[in-house]
């Protein structure tokens, strides 16, 4: 189908710059956009661009129009596919295909394992950035949009052949390790922190905290400004009073004193320290480890932010000799001009206490991903809120000389009912907690419609954790990656209509059908597109590719979902009224086989893309 429409879209275009050969240069593009066409009447496919182009080369649109028919009327090897052109309104040209021709590739596809993708990231490789939780802090539910639109945006590249390496960049540096020492020191609960590392060291950084507001509230009560009844502000709380955030910055409290003195330390290399921190990032990564395989993620590569430490004095010496980056109030910063539309923040690489900081590190990351992983396009997966920051950070690197492709893919905060997720405040859902509840969930709606699964406690665990995750991930995946999600315990593991277990159970329901026929897998037919039910099953299945392909360049997994929604809905419609196993003719029924495993194939392959498994029965 791709070829076709590639050759559809190249002829047309070159019969416009036949037609107006004075045309600007760019004017016309290579080949026209060819889509699918809104209504049946209107065709399979439809040309629109002349409408556009008639403005811009001051020529009646339908006259375009009329050329474009006449050359792919031409075309001889066109025609082997088309049945009908038809030019219709002020200038659309909807493209008839031939059944023979729709069933004939339909039935090819059925022998193609890759169903169609094409190899379109050979010899390309990408990195993907995502996931990047903090050491010390559980994965809780707002690390779980990053994990699995990550996740998923990896398998759809390998899908299309793309060398793909997955980088999970750890927060494993910085103040609050200072303050976890001075927590662990002072009140770690050993039999506790055996139990439930990574539990015990949010304990300890909350009680931190706690101690610290404490302090500075003792300190502010003294001083006599009034910071209001609620929580104590931090420095950068817009809505304090500009005095209280000047007393809070500047709060000089003895916890956090002591938390200063143990980060020289470690940044200096004292070995109780360092062997504290490095015990804090393994007993860590033991726990997160055990949370992606529960989500079947993988990566290639754990380099978190202090992989990069010896190499930060040399970047910003190097932006400062490039001239790049300049001295500011003992600062060492870049600075955009209004061109460059990044807004009058200077990006800080270096502060003016002499640490770096996440810009700097940034850098150095990029750097190595481009000259040692040899990247040809990064892709790094967070929230909205660092939209500016990687603005800022892409235009450094362009600066720099860097050419590979950079995209920040961006989405929309996970906030709970009551507001914005605050580990500070110890106020979260932990992502073992929601695997847990969804898996349980699936279990109960198992049992309720399958009793004897009772009699298999194996089986029932298999499908309760395959259609919980399932569920859990597509809730997320299902929506564009860019929405804001407010979290609910029904949403975020519904059953229930357009979810995993739809078609999970799609799936499952096809292969009943297969096996009741005792049909294990259809090997070859001639197919048969006899109704228009049946020509929307065929187009629907060999629209899988285009699909994929969208989705590797926007990144956007939504659209995965949206279409494998749309292919369970047309073969329930298209089995509704078209019997398989009791088609009216031998021909019928092979035909309708192909269909029918077709189906099952590419839900299964799609449903993989988003990190989703299948099960044989529900």
């Amino acid at each position: 189908m791709f070829a076709l429409l590639e050759s559809i879209g190249k002829t047309a275009a070159s019969s416009l710059r036949a037609l107006v050969a004075d045309a600007p240069a760019g004017a016309i593009p290579e080949a026209l956009a060819v889509v699918p066409a809104g209504r049946p009447e209107f065709g399979d496919y439809q040309v629109s661009q002349c409408l556009a182009l008639g403005k811009a080369l001051k020529r009646p649109p339908r006259a375009l129009a009329e050329a474009v028919k006449a050359a792919l009327e031409a075309d001889a090897a066109l025609q082997q596919a088309i049945a009908k052109i038809e030019i219709a309104g002020p200038g659309f040209v909807n493209i008839h295909l031939q059944d023979a021709w729709l069933a004939g590739r339909v039935a090819a596809r059925l022998g193609d394992p890759r169903l169609g993708l094409r190899s379109v990231g050979k010899g390309v490789r990408v990195v993907v950035d995502f996931s990047s939780p903090n050491v010390a802090k559980p994965m809780h539910i707002g690390h779980i949009r990053s994990t699995i639109i990550g996740d998923a945006i990896a398998r759809t590249l390998r899908a299309l052949d793309h060398e793909v390496i997955t980088d999970n960049h750890l927060g494993d540096w910085g103040t609050q390790f200072g303050k976890l020492i001075v927590g662990y020191r002072k009140w770690v609960n050993e039999e506790a922190y055996a139990a439930d590392p990574v539990g015990e060291l949010l304990k300890l950084y909350v009680k931190f905290q706690q101690e610290d507001d404490a302090e500075k509230r003792a300190i502010v009560a003294m001083s006599g400004i009034d910071v209001g009844a609620g929580q104590l502000p931090n420095e950068d709380d817009d809505e304090a009073p500009h005095d209280a955030k000047w007393v809070v910055a500047g709060l000089p409290t003895k916890l956090m004193e002591e938390a200063r003195a143990e980060l020289v330390k470690l940044q200096a290399g004292e070995p109780e320290n360092v062997a504290l921190w490095k015990k804090f990032i393994a007993d860590s990564r033991h726990v997160f480890e055990q949370v992606y395989a529960r989500l079947d993620v993988r990566f290639d590569h754990w380099l978190g932010e202090s992989a990069y430490n010896d190499q930060l004095p040399g970047v910003v010496a190097d932006l400062v000799a490039r001239g790049i980056a300049h001295e500011s109030q003992g600062a060492i910063v870049v600075t955009f001009d209004e061109s460059d539309k990044l807004g009058s923040d200077p990006f800080i690489v270096k502060k003016s206490d002499g640490a770096f900081n996440y810009a700097s590190t940034d850098i150095a990351t990029m750097l190595h991903r481009v000259n040692v992983f040899h990247a040809d396009r990064i892709l790094i997966v967070t929230d909205e809120r660092q939209q500016l920051h990687f603005r800022q950070l892409f235009a450094v690197a362009r600066k720099m000389g860097i050419t590979v492709g950079l995209e920040h893919v961006w989405f929309g905060l996970m906030r709970m009912a009551e507001g914005t997720i605050k580990t500070r405040e110890g106020n979260v859902i932990h992502l073992t907690e929601l695997l847990d509840e969804a898996e349980r969930r699936a279990r109960v709606v198992a049992l309720e419609h399958n009793p004897e699964l009772a009699a298999d406690v194996k089986e029932l665990n298999e499908i309760a954790r395959v259609v919980g995750i399932g569920c859990l991930k597509y809730n997320d995946l299902s929506k564009d990656r860019q929405t804001l999600v407010t979290f609910t315990w029904d949403k975020a593991v519904s059953l229930v209509g357009n979810t995993a277990a739809y078609l999970q159970y799609a799936y499952a329901r096809i292969r009943s059908i297969l096996r009741k026929g005792e049909v294990e897998a259809v090997a070859s037919a001639a197919v048969v597109l006899g109704s228009p039910v049946e020509r929307g099953l065929g187009k629907q299945l060999l629209a899988y590719p285009e699909v994929v392909e969208q989705v590797c360049r926007t990144a956007r997994p939504h659209l995965v979902c949206d279409y494998l929604f749309a292919l369970a809905g047309a073969y329930s419609t298209f089995y509704a009224d078209h019997p398989v196993l009791h088609a009216e003719t031998p021909a019928l029924r092979a035909s309708r086989l192909v269909l029918t495993e077709l189906v099952a194939r590419t839900l299964r392959h799609g449903l993989s893309l988003l990190g989703i498994e299948v099960v044989e029965r529900m």
